[in-house]
């Protein structure tokens, strides 16, 4: 029922900023996350993933405010979102191939970006996509599922990063965002899932 109620209330939000209903975003945003940790939870997973998912809505609600000084502490929140993936994916193995592939993203991001960043962000943006890089690039440490979810936040952060940049963005840019968004999150919720519970059935 979880999964059901949040593909729903994404829905809400995806069809809302279609048609610029303010309001319709601002009410389903917030609910998103909490309804993954919740799904989570019943499921029993563990604690990282349900922190990952909280500290996620903690950004998402900050990112609303609209305020330089709100932008900085949540992308602190997301930050700290993904050190709890990281230790939820702990010392599995993940192909070197793919982290060579990743860096390689990461790298020529910065370079095109860089120069049309706020200087004021710099640093801190560049800091936290080194932790959403390797964050992404990990995730594949649990399978494809949790792969796919750690790619899609990536690309779901350079959108948000092409804006403020001020390059040429889609038609209804946070649409994407939120899309690409939902996805990585609901898929990295699911993956993470499948592997633990696989875990505990080897056991």
């Amino acid at each position: 029922m979880l999964p059901v109620c949040f593909a729903a209330v994404l829905l809400l939000d995806l069809a809302s900023l279609l048609a610029g209903w303010e309001t319709g975003h601002h009410i389903a945003k917030p609910l998103l996350m909490p309804l993954l940790a919740a799904y989570a939870a019943v499921r029993d997973a563990p604690r990282p993933l349900i922190a990952a998912l909280l500290l996620g809505w903690a950004g998402d609600v900050l990112l609303m405010a609209g305020t330089d000084g709100a932008f900085l502490v949540g992308m602190g929140a997301f930050a700290a979102g993904h050190c709890c993936y990281l230790a939820l994916f702990g010392r599995r193995r993940t192909s070197p191939a793919l982290g060579l592939g990743y860096g390689a993203v990461l790298a020529g991001a910065v370079a095109l970006l860089w120069a049309d960043l706020p200087a004021g962000l710099r640093v801190p943006l560049v800091a936290y996509s080194v932790l959403l890089t390797a964050m992404a690039y990990r995730s594949s440490a649990l399978g494809r599922t949790a792969g796919a979810g750690g790619a899609l936040f990536l690309l779901s952060d350079m959108l948000i990063a092409t804006g403020i940049a001020e390059w040429p963005q889609l038609p209804a840019p946070d649409f994407w965002i939120m899309l690409t968004y939902g996805a990585a999150q609901y898929l990295l919720t699911t993956g993470a899932l499948a592997s633990e519970h696989g875990a505990r059935g080897v056991r």
